[in-house]
């Protein structure tokens, strides 16, 4: 197999410990030079002052992105009462004067347990949604006024797990889309006394945590030793809560040309798996089909192995 063979044949996550200051693309950038694959991207950005858990897929695994991505979100932050900034954060300007904080850890989590449960949230002025086939962050900085539609988002789980203010560190279980900036700055309009956010990790995307993450020197460290296949999680475990369906080779062949296979009675719960070969390697994401019969199959959706 020729180095490019096996260039192309390298599919599959890694998982990164962003480091402050960098954007996700930084990140992105610095695999794809690592590794010398063109085919790699993120599935969740991360501001550049946020650290944490940010997925790079590489090689054919950049087509499991939609998946990928749709996934809820945890975040450790830390909250500054007292103020608020134009951009919700510390890069901003002040929009108010500082002020003393009044409020009790009580009174904190009261409010904060109101953004339980199906929410509409606005999000910053200064985020890379687009207005118009703009960046929301390029217009606010040439000075336009930005409108921005509120959308609805969910937030499973919030806890106060450092109370020491003006700083509140808390923990954050939400959908993707969610902006904790616009979160401390509602609690801090709520409250009556401003807020913004001062410090943000990513602790989980989806099913990766910290404990699957590698901060990104290490990576880079491991690209000079050329060993830093270690760290790349599989392509077929990148949905490794999906039910794992085995095909036979003459099944995968069928799967490879678009057709469908017949669906095991232990499996028919399902209404999508991965089709896996015996070898282990990702052939395709299948859906469930229903026939006239009522016997069940397993249609390709996204066929990924293709030798």
């Amino acid at each position: 197999m020729s180095s490019q063979d096996m260039k192309n044949a390298i599919s599959g996550v890694l998982v990164i410990d962003k480091p402050v200051g960098m954007t996700s693309h930084d990140v992105v950038q610095a695999i794809r030079n690592g590794t010398g694959l063109r085919r790699a991207g993120h599935t969740g950005t991360l501001d550049p002052r946020a650290s944490g858990v940010l997925v790079v897929l590489v090689g054919p695994a950049v087509r499991l992105s939609e998946y990928v991505s749709a996934s809820d979100k945890k975040y450790q932050a830390i909250i500054r009462l007292g103020s608020a900034t134009d951009t919700f954060d510390a890069d901003g300007k002040f929009t108010t004067p500082s002020q003393p904080v009044n409020v009790t850890e009580a009174q904190f989590d009261a409010e904060l347990q109101k953004f339980v449960g199906e929410i509409t949230q606005t999000p910053p002025p200064y985020s890379a949604v687009k207005v118009g086939g703009r960046k929301a962050y390029e217009m606010a900085r040439q000075g336009e006024e930005v409108e921005l539609a509120p959308r609805i988002i969910q937030v499973h789980h919030l806890e106060v797990l450092e109370w020491a203010p003006p700083e509140v560190v808390i923990d954050v279980h939400c959908s993707s889309g969610t902006y904790v900036r616009s979160l401390a700055n509602d609690l801090g309009v709520n409250l009556g006394c401003g807020a913004y956010l001062v410090g943000l990790r990513r602790t989980k995307s989806g099913r990766f945590s910290l404990r699957d993450a590698t901060p990104l020197r290490k990576i880079q460290e491991a690209f000079t030793a050329n060993n830093w296949y270690q760290y790349l999680i599989p392509a077929a475990e990148a949905l490794g809560d999906w039910t794992a369906v085995e095909l036979s080779p003459d099944e995968v062949e069928d799967v490879r040309h678009g057709h469908r296979v017949k669906a095991k009675e232990s499996d028919i719960d399902n209404d999508q798996v991965r089709g896996i070969s015996t070898q282990g390697e990702l052939v395709a994401l299948m859906m469930k089909a229903v026939n006239e019969d009522g016997s069940i199959e397993w249609q390709p959706k996204k066929v990924f192995f293709t030798e």
